[in-house]
């Protein structure tokens, strides 16, 4: 009996010597180990799928998107600074409406399956607007917009049924759940990393049709994620039930919705990205195309996104070790007024001050690159903390997307609101007189969410908001349906809680 305690004993003495005997070794061989043992426990068809779509579907093709589609909206289409804003945020619009494609991923299989048609449908739409979109000439505006969309829509229902995927193992594999997120983020900033890094070289070699033409190749692989990924076939499913568990879903959310403790934090989450206006093409445009600007290379102002990519990974890794545990509100506080801040960088810029002092314009874009994207990181952090802590038992995943469409939907606006902005204030492709003016307007509305910071909840962010009756989700018993009987359950709760 000694002998065999004591033999365990030894075994995990060497697994735990192991890594140091390693060394170097093994600090380079590890994230192979910690693929491995995702692939072991989840199938490895799950890992591919994570990195093809968070990675270099999302990843690599967001880096490669924004640069290409600017230079599209400014060399193809001819547009004005001001409307190449505003149409930036109508190719935003299939991430708005992500709750229908989680409810249409969870509520209607297709062929009994819940998941791979989606991905093919996703990879087969996003290919083909791209190969489109490289090969026609002279596409009229809306027909190339169109297909931006098409393009756009095709990574949200990737997005949505990968995210589906993660939820369902993180739920039969609760241990792993960390895991799971680390190598979701892993992959999402390292693909972004690449994909700012080769779009100004991509652009520059084969020019932005032929580099938005290059997104069909990530489009592509995710119908490969559909072909390969496993997943069990539902057999004898009752299509007839359908707008049921639409209408319950839509109830829940709707219930949910009007509690004061969900719907405040939602309100905040909106107004804030509504009124941070996005000048971004403006700035763009004077740096490419003004006389008196510096007037970069497609390779610098992929670099330049770089270096943004970069500074929101240190953002993330800053509030994990240092914010994580404070409250809601005063680390939001600080992080606005920083935005603002921020902000003026590139007022500095635009009025040639950094010139006076002998300071290189791509000094200072690159500084401010990292610094506005790491505090932009830092006020998103929390907010994305609080979201996951406002989703009530039963609908979790559907309404965190619907936060998460509220997200985007105030990032549309704020595309509105600060194209708009640069068309009242007369900023065009040749005409930047009144561009520091935009500049000044922007940081000053960047500062005031500190105004409405009373919709935040003060508690510890590491309790949970909710009330107790909104967390609790029926278990041990015998259903059919359990989405069904969660969503029925959650809306006869908030029902009774109500206080009307």
């Amino acid at each position: 009996m000694d002998q065999d305690v004591k033999f365990p004993l030894q075994e995990k003495q060497a697994q735990k010597e192991k890594p140091s005997k390693n060394g170097i070794l093994g600090l380079i061989f590890s994230p192979f180990d910690f693929l491995k043992k995702l692939s072991d426990e989840l199938h490895w068809s799950f890992v591919l799928g994570v990195v093809i779509v968070y990675g270099i579907n999302q990843g690599i093709g967001l880096g490669l998107s924004k640069v290409s589609t600017q230079y599209y909206m400014k060399d193809e289409q001819k547009l004005q600074p001001s409307e190449a804003q505003v149409y930036h945020g109508l190719i935003m619009i299939p991430w708005i409406v992500k709750p229908l494609w989680g409810l249409l991923t969870d509520t209607i299989p297709i062929a009994g399956y819940r998941r791979r048609p989606y991905f093919i449908f996703a990879g087969i739409i996003g290919a083909i607007s791209m190969i489109t979109l490289s090969l026609e000439k002279n596409l009229y505006l809306g027909f190339a917009l169109l297909l931006l969309i098409c393009g756009s829509g095709g990574a949200a229902v990737a997005d949505v049924t990968i995210d589906a995927c993660v939820t369902e193992n993180s739920i039969t594999h609760p241990s792993l759940a960390g895991e799971m997120q680390s190598l979701c983020g892993l992959c999402s900033s390292v693909g972004q990393l690449i994909g700012y890094t080769l779009s100004g070289f991509l652009v520059h070699l084969i020019g932005s049709k032929g580099a938005l033409g290059v997104l069909s190749i990530p489009a592509g692989l995710v119908i490969l994620v559909g072909m390969i990924i496993q997943e069990p076939l539902i057999r004898n499913f009752s299509y007839k039930r359908v707008s049921h568990k639409f209408v319950d879903a839509g109830r829940a959310m709707w219930m949910a919705l009007k509690c004061p403790v969900i719907w405040r934090p939602c309100l905040y989450m909106y107004l804030s990205l509504a009124v941070s206006l996005h000048i971004h093409e403006g700035m763009f445009y004077w740096y490419t195309d003004a006389q008196t600007g510096p007037s970069f290379s497609q390779e610098v102002v992929g670099s330049i996104s770089a270096v943004g990519a970069v500074g929101s990974l240190l953002g993330v890794l800053l509030y994990q070790n240092a914010f994580r545990s404070h409250p809601f509100r005063r680390v939001l506080f600080w992080a606005q007024l920083l935005y603002g801040a921020s902000g003026m960088l590139d007022l500095i810029l635009v009025l040639r001050i950094n010139l006076i002092f002998g300071v290189p314009d791509y000094i200072v874009v690159v500084f401010d690159a990292a610094v506005s994207h790491m505090i932009g990181r830092l006020k998103w952090m929390p907010l994305l903390v609080l979201s996951s802590k406002l989703c009530p038992a039963g609908i979790e995943g559907t309404f965190f997307a619907l936060i998460m469409s509220i997200d985007h939907i105030g990032s549309f606006s704020a595309s509105w609101g600060g194209g708009f902005l640069l068309h009242a204030l007369n900023v065009t492709r040749t005409t930047f007189d009144n561009l520091w003016l935009a500049i000044l307007i922007r940081s000053i509305f960047r500062v005031l969410p500190i105004g409405i910071l009373f919709l935040i909840p003060s508690s510890d962010p590491n309790v949970a908001i909710l009330p107790t009756e909104m967390l609790r989700s029926k278990k041990g018993e015998e259903i059919s349906d359990p989405i069904d009987t969660e969503m029925e359950s959650l809306v006869s709760r908030i029902d009774l809680n109500s206080p009307h």
